[in-house]
């Protein structure tokens, strides 16, 4: 059974993380590992303030989508479920509460920006990632 619920950041805070850490090292291998190691308890105290989604089938979280008012912090799924329409799934829900959402996405991360664009998003506006040396798109989504 497949569900979308909104996450209690009391349950399965590790589960969310852990996810959100193999995700970023699988899609930015372009970025130094240590980046997201480093940022790992910045994020997860973060979590507590934003507004999670989780994907779950048969009561096992395998992807979140996780916002910040209307910003896309991220949509993170678990690799063996990918390719499975859950981030697509993830996407609609939010798209459904939020009037509009912004996100940032790698320029090498062609993967993710395409779908971003396959899904409606447009090119607000490119920049560089001081941080990791990388050019960053900044994509918008209106209803």
């Amino acid at each position: 059974m497949e569900n979308i619920g909104y996450f209690d950041t009391n349950n399965d805070i590790d589960k969310i993380m852990n996810i959100w850490l193999k995700s970023n090292l699988e899609a930015h291998p372009f970025v130094k590992a240590s980046y997201w190691e480093n940022n790992f308890k910045i994020v997860k105290e973060m979590i507590s303030n934003s507004e999670i989604y989780v994907y779950k089938i048969d009561s096992i979280i395998v992807g979140f989508v996780g916002l910040s008012q209307n910003y896309i912090a991220g949509i993170f799924i678990e690799k063996e479920y990918r390719n499975q329409k859950i981030g697509f799934k993830l996407l609609q829900y939010i798209k459904n509460i939020k009037d509009e959402l912004i996100l940032s996405v790698y320029e090498k991360n062609i993967k993710a920006y395409n779908f971003y664009i396959k899904n409606g998003f447009i090119l607000k506006e490119k920049s560089l990632d001081k941080e990791n040396n990388e050019i960053e798109y900044t994509l918008i989504w209106k209803k």
